[in-house]
């Protein structure tokens, strides 16, 4: 166990206070902490670098390359697994048991160019995935250098995995994350996930919001819309079924929410279509409210497929339903370590943040019964998941310290623990 232990264990549970100043003012700590504002340019070069190499889920391999041959370069062992992710170690630590620090690789949409990732006067990223999850990344990537810089940090880092993980977003299904903890043989070491999703320090996200979402489709003989009018129309049975689902009431409940995020069908104007198709996403606090939600839409759509094929005077339509992702869920306590340690650094940084419940990588540790928590990298961002992404690097600082005397905390226990 590193010297930078302070109280045991059994004393944190016992509920005393985690001796986060005494941490943060230790020979090396106290450096790397005013190392972050030192090299502000370095990381913020780095974060636009990372963020011109496209990685679109399902097509993380060259951004995973990319950042594999970093970690290399600043003395870390890395390789991609299986799955493709990105996993960093120290050399002679391969045994754990580790402390995980992970940060997605994929974005929902990806740049055409590297043109199209810009830097304002104001120092304002502009492109997609600048803010989720560039700045995510861009934080690994500055705690692998940090660690590096200060041998009393390579010391007690010799318990933690660097993870850039791939098939976060969308239909993803949180892949990377899974064969993670599931199937790689580094899951059963892994005690603590540490995930950076997004920039913002104001949340500390310790409940996983489970998650559905659903493909479905209406198909038909199709035809011309004047001589074959009349034959069943998977467009417009798809569209009922649309209008169905969203006119159900709910009586309370749970918090929930849905949402059609993509409709397509048909090839032109003038031709009744062959196929019609949505994707759909569910999620919930509570996962009763999804099953229950799933049968709304099941209903909606049995619905508008009878309506479809009473109006026809020919061809009728058929549909079907398709899973195509599920989030678990899962929670921590408040009183969980990895809990406790947030808020104490929090405390001492004078960052105001709160518990919150979401759906990112940490569903799946979380989902096992493992202590996982998502937190920010610092900065400000905005505009996640549409063409008009942006990220700020003001305050990022904060947020790498945040990360750091966290790490501090989590790998001064013993081990195993």
């Amino acid at each position: 166990m590193s010297d930078l232990a302070g109280n045991s264990k059994a004393g944190v549970r016992a509920g005393t206070v985690v001796p986060v100043a005494e941490l943060a003012q230790r020979p090396g700590i106290r450096e790397c902490l005013e190392w972050f504002t030192r090299e502000r340019r370095w990381i913020n070069e780095k974060h636009l670098e990372l963020c011109r190499v496209a990685a679109p889920t399902f097509f993380e391999q060259r951004r995973a390359e990319w950042m594999a041959e970093l970690f290399r370069s600043l003395g870390w062992t890395a390789k991609l697994d299986r799955a493709g992710n990105v996993v960093a170690t120290l050399t002679g630590s391969e045994d754990g048991p580790f402390v995980a620090l992970t940060a997605h690789l994929d974005t929902v949409l990806a740049p055409r160019s590297e043109e199209e990732i810009t830097v304002g006067g104001d120092g304002r990223y502009a492109g997609p995935g600048v803010s989720d999850n560039g700045s995510g990344l861009a934080a690994l990537i500055a705690i692998a250098r940090a660690v590096k810089s200060f041998p009393v940090l390579e010391n007690l880092a010799q318990r933690l995995v660097l993870i850039a993980n791939v098939g976060e977003e969308g239909e993803g299904n949180l892949s990377g994350m899974r064969y993670l903890c599931r199937q790689s043989p580094l899951g059963t070491k892994v005690r603590r996930f540490v995930v950076l999703d997004g920039p913002s320090t104001d949340h500390i996200t310790c409940e996983a919001l489970a998650s559905r979402r659903y493909e479905i489709s209406f198909t038909g003989p199709g035809g011309h819309s004047w001589s074959d009018y009349g034959i069943g129309n998977p467009v417009h049975a798809l569209s009922r079924a649309v209008t169905l689902f969203t006119d159900f009431r709910s009586n309370g409940g749970p918090r929930a929410s849905f949402n059609f995020g993509t409709i397509e069908g048909g090839i032109s104007i003038n031709s009744i279509p062959t196929h019609a198709r949505a994707k759909l996403d569910i999620r919930s606090e509570d996962p009763r409210r999804i099953d229950e939600m799933t049968v709304m839409l099941s209903s909606a759509m049995e619905r508008a497929l009878e309506i479809e094929n009473s109006r026809a005077t020919g061809g009728r339509v058929a549909a079907k339903i398709r899973e195509v992702g599920s989030r678990p869920g899962g929670s921590l306590p408040e009183t969980a370590p990895i809990v406790s340690y947030v808020k104490a650094v929090d405390h001492h940084l004078s960052i105001r943040s709160h518990l919150d419940c979401a759906s990112t990588d940490a569903n799946i540790p979380l989902s096992l019964g493992l202590q996982a928590i998502s937190i920010g990298a610092g900065g400000q961002g905005g505009g996640a998941h549409t063409p008009s992404e942006w990220y700020h690097p003001e305050g990022r600082e904060i947020g790498l310290k945040r990360i750091l005397l966290t790490l501090g905390l989590l790998l001064r226990e013993p081990d195993g623990e």
